[in-house]
């Protein structure tokens, strides 16, 4: 998917804000950025991280200094295993001219050696946001991973996948059920774009105002 064909999509189904979060990197978050911004379309900046538990929680930082900041951890605390193209395709970076500007040796579908306390510490002393990510999932969500949301995480709301019902989960999980909910495509392919959304009351459309509607959901 490359980044005018992800802010093509969105744009053809009225999304206003999107967020780019690839596996364990930034690096073409702020690409797609780009393009976003001659388009109209808002994009948060950050990454689906996989923690040393192997649970996957969403990380959306502002700005470049704070981007640059969590790619910096985020290489220096990934697991290092050298990626296979055959197997795993190549991890490449493209640009708004769709050529290639960087390609990624070591495979970022891994984890890194942090866990998710530590993940949450370190996204908030950056003043990002913090969700854990698809936690209805029977694989790399935190319920299945840890079989419960520990509740000393300062999480800023929790993703549910496209399978569910969002009141059918909080009834099965009521002790959750107060805290902010989304809903979202997490899309792999350029089709599934847009296929669940979560709709933010927000008087604008910076980060701090993205961040405190989603914290009212």
């Amino acid at each position: 998917m490359t980044p005018v064909a992800i802010i093509a999509k969105a744009k053809e189904i009225g999304l206003d804000l999107i967020g780019i979060t690839d596996h364990n990197s930034t690096l073409q978050a702020r690409e797609i950025r780009r393009v976003g911004q001659l388009a109209g379309v808002e994009v948060l900046c950050g990454a689906e991280i996989t923690t040393r538990e192997e649970v996957h929680v969403l990380a959306f930082v502002e700005g470049d200094d704070s981007l640059d900041k969590l790619q910096e951890w985020l290489t220096n605390n990934l697991i290092v295993v050298p990626n296979n193209p055959d197997i795993f395709g190549y991890q490449l970076v493209v640009n708004q001219n769709e050529d290639v500007i960087y390609q990624e040796d070591n495979l970022l579908i891994g984890a890194i050696d942090k866990s998710i306390e530590e993940v949450e510490e370190f996204v908030h002393s950056l003043g990002g946001i913090f969700i854990p990510a698809h936690i209805d999932k029977q694989q790399n969500s935190v319920i299945s991973q840890l079989g419960f949301l520990p509740t000393h995480l300062r999480v800023d709301a929790l993703e549910l996948s496209s399978n569910v019902n969002i009141e059918d989960f909080k009834k099965m999980n009521s002790y959750i059920a107060k805290k902010p909910f989304i809903q979202s495509s997490d899309a792999h392919y350029i089709d599934d774009i847009g296929k669940v959304y979560t709709e933010l009351k927000t008087e604008g459309t910076t980060f701090e105002q993205i961040k405190s509607a989603i914290n009212r959901i």
